[in-house]
């Protein structure tokens, strides 16, 4: 089992998100340029009870969301302090999904920096299960 650097209330205390939207449960590594933490799928998420009837899925747009998530809390920890500054999507590239994430699943995001400048950053991010990887994205956020 990996060393948490950040609980879920470590993480609310650096982050804006909040419950239903929130999808970091514990950072485990954090280093200049490199995040990793898990989100534990739980049968109670609320998108299971119409993604899909029967065969609970996890959306790969909340993926990619929890990828934003450790990528913008990464440049905020190692890059620009919030000092109360919005964090907003500013784009996304090149997303791939490999692996349906159903309830029981812990998905490791891990992201790391491919350039940022002016407050917009370009980040690179997986999600996987176990040694399988279910989403690669490109995310670009910006700090207001």
């Amino acid at each position: 089992m990996s060393e948490v650097v950040f609980n879920l209330e470590q993480i609310k205390e650096r982050m804006p998100h909040r419950e239903p939207f929130l999808f970091l449960d514990e950072i485990t590594k954090l280093g200049p340029n490199l995040i990793e933490g898990y989100r534990d799928i739980k049968a109670e998420e609320f998108y299971f009870a119409g993604h899909f009837p029967g065969l609970p899925t996890m959306p790969g747009v909340l993926m990619v969301e929890a990828i934003a998530q450790a990528g913008i809390l990464l440049v905020c920890e190692k890059r620009e302090p919030r000092r109360g500054r919005k964090t907003l999507f500013a784009g996304i590239e090149k997303v791939r999904f490999r692996r349906q994430v159903s309830p029981g699943d812990r998905l490791l995001l891990s992201a790391d920096i491919v350039n940022g400048r002016s407050s917009v950053y370009k980040i690179h991010g997986t999600a996987r299960v176990g040694d399988e990887l279910a989403c690669e994205a490109i995310v670009i956020g910006a700090l207001r």
